[in-house]
């Protein structure tokens, strides 16, 4: 991961030590952090806590964020081409420009998400709620 264009190191680190650990990733509160343009490449943040996170431009290609909470998340620009984001709670979150093409977010809560110009091409919305 690179940490250089994190504003907080504390939470570069300490995501990184998350995403790549499957023993502590379930569960994990990352509530709040600051990781912008993180590589997170097939992390596994499962049942993460990410409220109020800020991924803007992150590469979550292929991340396992399943159940995750992501209420009121910053995911703009963010790269989330298949990523599983099944039964995660999205609402409130900013999606906008975020590329969504092939991810599975079924079961997913999208209520008030901002989608404007993100990329849902072949994306999963079975049950998601809108």
């Amino acid at each position: 991961m690179n940490t250089d264009t994190c504003n907080d190191r504390s939470d570069a680190l300490r995501i990184a030590e998350v995403a790549h650990a499957d023993a502590r990733a379930a569960e994990a509160d990352l509530s709040t952090a600051t990781i912008r343009r993180a590589n997170l490449i097939d992390a596994n943040l499962r049942g993460a806590n990410l409220i109020g996170a800020n991924l803007s431009s992150a590469d979550l290609r292929g991340a396992n964020l399943s159940s995750a909470d992501l209420i009121d998340a910053n995911l703009r620009g963010a790269n989330l081409r298949g990523a599983n984001l099944t039964g995660a709670h999205l609402s409130g979150a900013d999606l906008t420009g975020a590329n969504l093409s092939g991810a599975d977010l079924s079961g997913a809560n999208l209520i008030d998400a901002n989608l404007i110009d993100a990329n849902l091409i072949d994306a999963n919305l079975i049950d998601a709620n809108l």
